[in-house]
């Protein structure tokens, strides 16, 4: 699936199943939340943390999707052709990058 068709398929289930988008602001607060659920399993997969009882590193992808969810949905709401801005994305970080993670030798 490409990102326009993602985007495509979330705003047709929305209007569909969803009955419509939650405001901006509220869909920016679900993504911070999104994001700490994921941040909550990244630090007891990867880091120090440990996992409780009932709590699984099974969610990772579930809420790696999730955070993908409510990004898309926020970009719908305002506009955002997310193709054609993390195509501008890339080319920006290519330009500005490429020679400062080539020379650093904290890289290497």
């Amino acid at each position: 699936m490409t990102i326009e068709e993602a985007q495509a398929r979330v705003d047709d289930w929305i209007k569909t199943i969803g009955v419509r988008y939650f405001s901006e602001l509220t869909n920016t607060a679900i993504l911070m939340e999104e994001v700490g659920e994921l941040a909550r399993i990244m630090a007891r997969k990867y880091g120090e943390q440990s996992f409780k009882k009932g709590e699984s590193e099974d969610q990772l992808a579930d809420e790696m999707a999730d955070v993908l969810w409510v990004l898309v949905c926020l970009a719908n709401q305002t506009g955002v052709n997310l193709t054609e801005a993390f195509e501008r994305n890339m080319t920006k970080k290519t330009n500005r990058d490429f020679e400062r993670h080539q020379n650093n030798d904290k890289l290497k």
